[in-house]
């Protein structure tokens, strides 16, 4: 005889304004405009511009004053309440030098390299960071890992002396493909096409039917046998099919390249701008931060049209839900883009306050150890708020554009009791080997007690670590004959 319960349980579900904002604040500068032109295209309710004659606050000025103290809170539902009939983002490109602050900046790194500084953000040990090194030399050129895992397990052990067993390197591996490019370090195209859709925030009916196809019907999509999986998932809709079908043939199949050399070119453009004013550095966003988006009038007028037409015709009120929909839409992605703007200002207000003397002098050493958590504690949001804005945004200084995450690194304790960025202390390591005697190099052992001697209590195998992530070799094979 079955047993009926009642089980109370708690879970936060995101709402799709929240999904809209995180998916928005995650997006580079660079990528902005896209995603704008996107959302655009597919809502005729969301409109560029703003309304003749009206007049719109400075929502930046606003955000300004509120943020000028550190014991003001910010409240982002101050910022939702606005009539959507248009405002005016910070950044109104009439600055005479604004072309030359927004000009890209080529780079080009390698994919390897990519992955290994994601790899540093971990916080694995050294002998975990070595396995995930493994991991990402396997990588063969289109970012695919076909390698056995037990022939890798070999291989640390050989060459490196590590043992592991099949569960952690898998665990290590799983961290990997959680790395940007989506699908890097799958051992087959179906596991590729999943890490792509496994990393979709909002999982859509299609996102979902998509995954099942590829999970349980993989080998009937590779032959377009699409009546045996309408058959096997019992699909009753075949537009619902078809979007599902659409959405995985829009996936990377190749997420490493096409080229040998793995080299991904990308144009550096910041996101924020930090401008030294006799002593007083002033923050902006870039001006490509800065849309001006607003209600279309015409669907405005639809919707009060309807108010005050008869409700009960089927047609009608059809066409209202249509409305109404893509108005919400509109109202929701507005709401987004100035959250956007407020969190991405509000959480680089906090870095610059706390890195301050290195903004103002751009001397590597007055960088101080600083953490996610910090930051976090510091504006009173989440951690993985600041992590999406640090992850892939950048500050244009007088002494050159950084990326956000170099301005977070690890603490080392001194003799006198305070603590130094990991940063200043790789810094110091260089400049020791880059001293030393060719023929006669440094081994780790010494380089330890020497930054021991200066006051940095760091051990062997930390000197070992930062060494490495410097590139620099050990002793024996810097040395000169």
């Amino acid at each position: 005889m079955q047993k009926l319960g009642l089980i109370q349980t708690l879970s936060q579900k995101l709402s799709p304004q929240q999904i809209q904002f995180i998916k928005l604040l995650q997006v580079p500068t660079v990528e902005l405009e896209t995603r704008i032109e996107e959302e655009l295209e597919s809502n005729p309710a969301l409109e560029e511009g703003r309304e003749e004659g009206e007049e719109i606050a400075d929502q930046a000025d606003e955000f300004e004053e509120k943020t000028e103290s550190n014991d003001d809170e910010i409240n982002f539902e101050d910022y939702l309440s606005d009539d959507y009939s248009g405002y005016k983002m910070q950044g109104d490109g009439n600055s005479p030098d604004e072309e030359d602050r927004e000009m890209p900046i080529a780079t080009s790194s390698t994919l390897n390299d990519q992955l290994i500084s994601q790899l540093g953000f971990l916080g694995l040990d050294e002998r975990q960071e070595k396995i995930g090194m493994q991991l990402i030399g396997s990588l063969e050129n289109d970012g695919y890992i076909r390698r056995e895992l037990e022939a890798i397990i070999n291989d640390l052990a050989f060459s490196m002396n590590i043992e592991t067993d099949l569960d952690e390197l898998e665990e290590i591996l799983r961290k990997i493909q959680s790395f940007d490019p989506p699908g890097i370090a799958a051992r087959n195209l179906q596991e590729c096409l999943l890490l792509q859709l496994e990393r979709k925030l909002d999982h859509t009916p299609d996102v979902t039917l998509a995954i099942a196809i590829i999970e349980d019907c993989f080998i009937d999509f590779t032959k377009k046998h699409y009546d045996k999986i309408i058959k096997k998932l019992n699909i009753d809709d075949e537009e619902h099919l078809k979007a599902a079908i659409n959405l995985i043939t829009r996936l990377n199949p190749k997420p490493g390249g096409s080229s040998g050399e793995l080299v991904k070119t990308q144009y550096l453009i910041p996101d924020f701008i930090l401008t030294n004013n006799n002593g007083k550095l002033e923050l902006t966003l870039n001006s490509r931060n800065a849309p001006e988006l607003k209600i279309s009038r015409s669907y405005s007028e639809m919707m009060q049209t309807y108010d005050k037409s008869n409700k009960k015709d089927k047609k009608l009120r059809e066409t209202a839900t249509f409305v109404k929909q893509k108005l919400d839409a509109a109202r929701w992605f507005i709401d987004a883009i100035k959250q956007r703007q407020h969190t991405l200002l509000y959480t680089m207000r906090s870095i610059v306050n706390f890195q301050f003397d290195f903004f103002l002098t751009g001397d590597e050493s007055k960088l101080k150890p600083m953490i996610l958590k910090d930051i976090a504690n510091e504006i009173n949001m989440d951690i993985s708020t600041v992590s999406r804005v640090a992850n892939s945004k950048s500050v244009q200084t007088e002494f050159g554009i950084y990326p956000l995450k170099y301005f977070f690194s690890e603490g080392i304790a001194t003799d006198s009791g305070d603590d130094v960025s990991s940063r200043e202390v790789k810094h110091i390591l260089k400049e020791m080997i880059d001293e030393e005697d060719k023929k006669k190099p440094l081994s780790d052992d010494k380089l330890e007690k020497m930054l021991n001697d200066k006051g940095y209590n760091i051990a062997r195998r930390t000197v070992a670590k930062y060494r490495e992530q410097l590139n620099i070799p050990v002793a024996r094979l810097r040395k000169e004959l």
